[in-house]
């Protein structure tokens, strides 16, 4: 687990090599329950049966959509922010879905902190190179640059 706590910690951390979180299964009911909230119920991703004789991945896999927004959780598991007040999504630079997520697959997080750009009332933005691994498959499920922004805490001042 990498721990976050100030904008200072937060450029030493870029550059360096991606935290990588545990592995995590997406399974059958992740993906209805996705596609139920999302309205996307297509059969490749919600008809077990029909995908598995007449898809190309001969099997169910999971929305493209749901394999991004795994991100946060994905994220919190790898990486602390303590002293945190707020943080938010700014958006995506790119974002690929370079491999299908089959039902019952195992799925990890890489992410490198690639920038840090200050802003004023200790905040900062973030630019995270963010990969989605399969467990087993040599190409990533997603590779994107996360955009996300920060503002911590006012530090402490020491009393006399």
């Amino acid at each position: 687990m990498i721990t976050l706590d100030s904008i200072a910690a937060l450029r030493a951390f870029s550059g360096q090599p991606a935290a990588l979180t545990p592995w995590q299964a997406v399974d059958q009911d992740t993906i209805n329950r996705f596609g139920l909230a999302t309205g996307d119920t297509q059969w490749i991703h919600m008809d077990p049966q029909r995908a598995q004789a007449e898809s190309p991945y001969g099997a169910a896999i999971a929305h493209g959509l749901l394999t991004l927004s795994l991100l946060p959780s994905l994220y919190a598991s790898a990486i602390r922010f303590p002293n945190r007040r707020l943080a938010v999504n700014y958006g995506f630079d790119r974002v690929r879905f370079t491999q299908a997520v089959k039902a019952g697959a195992r799925i990890r997080g890489a992410f490198a902190l690639a920038g840090v750009d200050e802003l004023p009332d200790g905040q900062a933005r973030l630019a995270w190179d963010v990969r989605i691994d399969i467990d087993g498959e040599e190409r990533p499920a997603l590779v994107a640059r996360w955009l996300t922004q920060i503002a911590y805490h006012p530090a402490q001042k020491e009393q006399a």
